[in-house]
């Protein structure tokens, strides 16, 4: 490649990136400013929002409910799912064009009609779930299948999974011992991938919450719709905090699983 086209190249991606975070850009500063209407730049900054934002316990409890929520429903996918997608690559390869269909299912359906029916099965009758985090955890795991499953699957296939099981049966260990002490650790990058896009997908889904919980656990989108109505400035700081919160969240995952490497 030229000089001039590396050149290009590095412009383009430059472009692409400032075009990208220019709308970030823009919610900070008003989330900074002190007012900001009828000229360009902004009149003053202040910290006021963020602060008034973080100092409200409403604000930190739909936090707390939303990450709580994401990571009970991650941990109860990787516990239910890992096992299956061993066993389908390992025993069952013929299904995997099976599942692929399947785990799309979920998607098939509008989220106000899987809402909807889901309020009718389980607002009464033996089990109660509507309007706890219990029946959240349950979409939301429903919702993570594609992700964990094309992410696990491709990973499997990319470690060789019969030589490594057919190395390990050599060496004298058994078909559980060989899952997870040899191909469990290989799993890792596939693991944190989907959890990672899962995550970003969940703590940002908002119908299935507003339906189905609402204000009876409010979580972190169902509270931005609320307050929608209120000062701008405020919104755009929580916008920025919930960002924030993500990156972070991602940047510590990845740090965890160098650190594992």
């Amino acid at each position: 490649m030229s000089q001039a086209e590396l050149l290009w190249h590095r412009g383009v991606v430059a472009l692409l990136l400032v075009v990208l975070l220019l709308p970030l850009a823009a919610t900070l500063v008003y989330a900074l400013s002190t007012t900001w209407g009828a000229t360009i730049l902004p009149q003053g900054f202040q910290l006021k929002w963020f602060a008034d934002l973080w100092r409200d316990p409403r604000f930190l409890a739909a936090l707390g409910h939303s990450l709580l929520i994401c990571l009970g429903a991650l941990l109860l996918s990787v516990l239910l799912v890992l096992p299956v997608i061993f066993v389908i690559a390992y025993y069952f390869p013929w299904l995997d064009g099976v599942m692929n269909i399947l785990i799309l299912l979920p998607f098939a359906v509008p989220p106000v009609v899987s809402s909807v029916g889901l309020l009718q099965l389980y607002s009464d009758g033996p089990l109660t779930l509507t309007g706890t985090p219990w029946i959240l955890v349950c979409c939301y795991f429903t919702l993570m299948l594609p992700f964990i499953y094309r992410a696990v699957n491709n990973n499997l296939q990319a470690i060789n999974l019969r030589d490594l099981m057919d190395a390990a049966h050599l060496l004298g260990a058994s078909t559980a011992q060989a899952a997870l002490l040899v191909i469990l650790p290989n799993l890792r990058k596939g693991c944190m991938i989907a959890m990672l896009l899962s995550f970003s997908f969940l703590i940002g889904e908002f119908v299935f919450a507003n339906l189905l919980v609402g204000n009876r656990y409010e979580t972190l989108q169902v509270y931005l719709y609320n307050i929608r109505n209120g000062s701008g400035h405020f919104t755009s700081a929580l916008v920025i905090s919930y960002f924030v919160v993500v990156l972070l969240l991602t940047l510590l995952a990845n740090a965890l699983g160098r650190e594992k490497e």
